[in-house]
C-alpha cells in the first residue's frame, strides 16, 4: 500500500501548487520552505519512498528527473545550482515521496549539514 504524502495529494490534484513544469512521469514545483534563494523540487508520479527503493526500471525516468531540474534551472538563468536528493529519516528525508532538491542563488558549503 503506498502511503499517501503531500507530494502525492499534489500530483492527484487534492492540493493546489504553482507547476513549474509537469508531464506523464513528473511534475515541479517551488519548494513552499525555501532553504534558499532559488529552491524548486523535481517529483516522480510514480509512488517512490525514496533512492533506496528505486530499481533497474527506474533508471529512465530518474536521468528524466535530472534533466527536467536542469532544463528548469537553466529556464531561471541559472548557471550553477546544488541538487540534492535526502534518502531516509537520518539524512533528512522528511516527505517520504522520491524528491529531487535544486538549490541556488547563495553560496553553498561544504560539507553539508
Amino acid at each position: 500500500m503506498t502511503q499517501t504524502t503531500i507530494f502525492s495529494k499534489i500530483i492527484n490534484g487534492e492540493i493546489p501548487c504553482e507547476k513549474l513544469y509537469e508531464d506523464e512521469l513528473c511534475i515541479a514545483f517551488d519548494d513552499i520552505a525555501a532553504q534558499a534563494p532559488v529552491h524548486f523540487l523535481v517529483i516522480p508520479k510514480k509512488p517512490l519512498v525514496s533512492l533506496y527503493e528505486c530499481l533497474e526500471e527506474d533508471k529512465d525516468l530518474l536521468g528524466h528527473l535530472l534533466l527536467v531540474g536542469k532544463n528548469i534551472a537553466r529556464s531561471k538563468k541559472l548557471k550553477n545550482w546544488r541538487t540534492v536528493i535526502n534518502t531516509g529519516e537520518e539524512s533528512g528525508q522528511t516527505v517520504f515521496h522520491l524528491h529531487i532538491h535544486f538549490l541556488a542563488g547563495r553560496k553553498m558549503s561544504w560539507p553539508p549539514g
